[in-house]
């Protein structure tokens, strides 16, 4: 099927605002890994994207639909990270439980972090971020179950599986002040240790 000249010319353009948009998807996670809330303001990421803020907001209206969309797009990459990991499926629970917790300890959870505090104080930004954080939830443990080959048919694996990602969460939490890499792996490994008695 042949492409129309107008079809042809628009093309390029289509491709020049995806790579655009991309730009400034990163540039945001970045700000707010970096600088947090206050400091990420749309000329800021605009300007770390190398476009114009009308550019920006050609994209994004308002900044809360910038930083809602960033973190989607964190949540994003957090699902394909970890699948890719894994394209096989995961045979070693130990893997897959440090694997889960390197999703927690990145500067991507750190991004989603400092949204989760302005969206405590900003009542637009709250809903808008409570709706993400449960879809993104679901998904994790969705991922976290299948690569675990957990049964959740059976009684407390489910709680398990969901205490496995609530600790992660902890440990990332933790690690935005210190450096805890060697707490960490021990952590890891009691926590595969708990893991193979709940599954089976």
């Amino acid at each position: 099927m042949s492409v129309s000249t107008a079809e042809s010319d628009r093309l390029p353009k289509q491709d020049r605002s995806r790579a655009t948009r991309q730009r400034l998807l990163e540039a945001a996670v970045a700000c707010l890994a970096e600088r947090g809330w206050a400091g990420s303001t749309v000329s800021v990421v605009a300007e770390r994207a190398g476009v114009s803020r009308g550019a920006a907001q050609h994209h994004f209206r308002t900044r809360e639909d910038l930083f809602t969309a960033a973190v989607e797009y964190v949540a994003e990459e957090r699902s394909t990270a970890l699948r890719a990991l894994f394209p096989e499926g995961a045979a070693d629970r130990r893997a897959v439980v440090s694997a889960l917790v390197g999703l927690y300890t990145g500067p991507l959870f750190r991004a989603a972090l400092h949204l989760w505090v302005a969206a405590s104080d900003e009542d637009q930004l709250r809903p808008r971020v409570t709706e993400l954080e449960a879809r993104v939830g679901r998904e994790t443990h969705r991922i976290a179950v299948e690569l675990l080959g957990a049964d959740e048919s059976r009684p407390g694996v489910r709680e398990a599986v969901q205490g496995l990602l609530d600790m992660a969460r902890g440990l990332g939490l933790a690690n935005l002040l210190t450096d805890d890499t060697g707490r960490r792996e021990r952590v890891v490994a009691q926590w595969t240790a708990l893991l193979e008695s709940a599954l089976g």
